[in-house]
């Protein structure tokens, strides 16, 4: 999908105030809803899921099943906002042995357990608007002992409410970002960068942890 496109500084997926946040994505909704509200804390337009079972309400991208992002920038940021439910995501990479891994993390899970083809792992979240980083090429060097090559889809799943999906070259500091990439609080006077760690410090699979790869 981004195979062909230069790719360098951000990528961006999702967006809640563009005039179609959601035209890249598949939308599944299933006892649950998938909405654009205006989230209080932020005054701004949010994308919202919820349901009551998480992996039946979902939105993945890219919408068609048989194409990949192709997108080779390894790091993966989202702007979610804990809604004190269940919540879980899935990334699919490719590897340099040419194998599809997918990573899933949610935030009741206790423990992360690696197998051939999929790793999942806990996730931490802070009360209120959180920036998740992940870093897919440490992630799948230290789950497979391969290198990472591309990301090929993005799956959120309820509940939570998004305001960015992008990737990036590497992780920025705040003042980096551009305005449009930061996540402004007008109830607070200024910028917060929630730390939801789906990180290598506290959620990455350990090495000893790891399974062979297949």
């Amino acid at each position: 999908m981004f195979k062909n496109t230069y790719q360098s500084g951000f990528l961006s997926i999702l967006y809640s105030i563009g005039s179609k946040p959601l035209q890249i994505w598949h939308k599944e909704v299933r006892n649950g809803h998938i909405k654009r509200i205006t989230d209080d804390d932020i005054q701004s337009l949010v994308i919202e899921i919820m349901g009551t079972n998480v992996s039946t309400t979902y939105i993945t991208c890219p919408a068609d099943k048989k194409q990949t992002l192709g997108i080779k920038l390894p790091f993966l940021v989202m702007i979610v906002k804990n809604m004190k439910k269940y919540f879980t995501f899935e990334v699919q990479v490719l590897d340099d042995k040419n194998v599809s891994r997918r990573f899933r993390a949610s935030n009741y899970q206790g423990a992360t357990r690696v197998k051939p083809f999929i790793c999942s792992m806990p996730m931490r979240l802070d009360e209120g608007w959180n920036q998740i980083q992940f870093n897919l090429a440490d992630f799948t060097r230290r789950a497979y002992g391969t290198t990472f090559i591309e990301a090929q889809r993005v799956q959120i799943h309820a509940n939570c409410r998004i305001r960015r999906v992008y990737f990036s070259d590497r992780l920025y500091s705040e003042d980096e970002l551009p305005a449009e990439f930061k996540l402004y609080l007008p109830l607070r006077g200024k910028d917060k960068k929630g730390q939801a760690d789906a990180g290598p410090a506290t959620s990455a699979p350990e090495p000893s942890q790891a399974a062979p790869a297949s």
